[in-house]
């Protein structure tokens, strides 16, 4: 679904596109916009990643490898209640191995083990950048025990906002989902951890448009890729037509298709 023959200058295209709404938009003449769709994918993206830089800290017990650029330095204290962790990137970029550049730190409060029925996790960023992209806000994540199907599952609540480097556009984005671990629950291995994720949402674009969000096929994620890897998600700007999201196939890129109206357009997340 992904396709990586991007065509040259797509991202100025994008930004082009972006940058303006049509007059006349109604929904018989939908506007190519993809603002709020590349707005709210983003902040999908960014606050994902973040889970799984906390899922990967504590599984490496707060040890830092030094073989990765972007690994950071981690601190546990679990005498503390909430009991809490931070991972801490450094003042300067870092770039992960995937090309995605990080600094900042991520700070951790957690009730008690991830796996356990009733812990609350909260993730708040601090000074924390990601592709010189300022992310704040919270994450807080519950763990509801074993669903019907016997798998664990997890309330999401994210309140986001993202901001650029240059302070040029700020956007903001609230979500509510569930989050169901579909893979790796069994064993002690964090790298072969998957989960599809459910819910709904909404924010206010960078050019101050309300929008409604709704994910109509689960998207997936795994630990070790720090992408959305599959699922679709409609977006709905106040007085416009749904715009569709598509990460994908399930292959780990940090590509996705947006479209609206019948047009289409392969863009690069960062």
């Amino acid at each position: 679904m992904k396709s990586r023959a991007l065509l040259p200058g797509i991202l100025l295209l994008f930004v082009a596109l972006a940058s303006c709404r049509k007059e006349d938009d109604t929904p018989d003449t939908p506007s190519p916009d993809f603002t709020t769709a590349a707005d709210h994918a983003r902040a999908l993206d960014y606050f994902s990643d973040m889970m799984d830089q906390v899922d990967a800290a504590a599984a490496d017990n707060g040890l830092r490898d030094a073989e990765d650029d972007c690994a950071p330095a981690v601190t546990i204290d679990t005498m503390a209640m909430p009991h809490t962790m931070t991972i801490d990137f450094g003042s300067v970029n870092c770039t992960a191995a995937n090309g995605r550049t990080r600094r900042g730190m991520i700070l951790v409060s957690f009730t008690g083990p991830y796996a356990a029925p009733g812990t609350v996790i909260t993730i708040t960023p601090q000074d924390y950048y990601v592709n010189d992209n300022l992310v704040q806000g919270t994450k807080t994540v519950t763990n509801m025990g074993l669903n019907a199907d016997q798998v664990p599952w997890f309330t999401v609540v994210v309140d986001a906002i993202i901001t650029a480097g240059d302070g040029s556009w700020t956007t903001t984005h609230h979500a509510d989902r569930v989050r169901t671990w579909t893979a790796g629950s069994g064993t002690l291995d964090p790298f072969d951890d998957a989960y599809k994720i459910t819910g709904q949402g909404n924010g206010v674009n960078r050019n101050g448009l309300p929008y409604t969000a709704a994910i109509t096929s689960p998207l997936h994620v795994q630990i070790g890729c720090p992408f959305i890897t599959q699922g679709i998600v409609q977006v709905t700007p106040e007085g416009l037509p749904v715009r569709t999201i598509d990460f994908g196939d399930g292959t780990c890129d940090n590509l996705a298709v947006f479209t609206v109206g019948g047009f289409s357009i392969t863009i690069i997340l960062g």
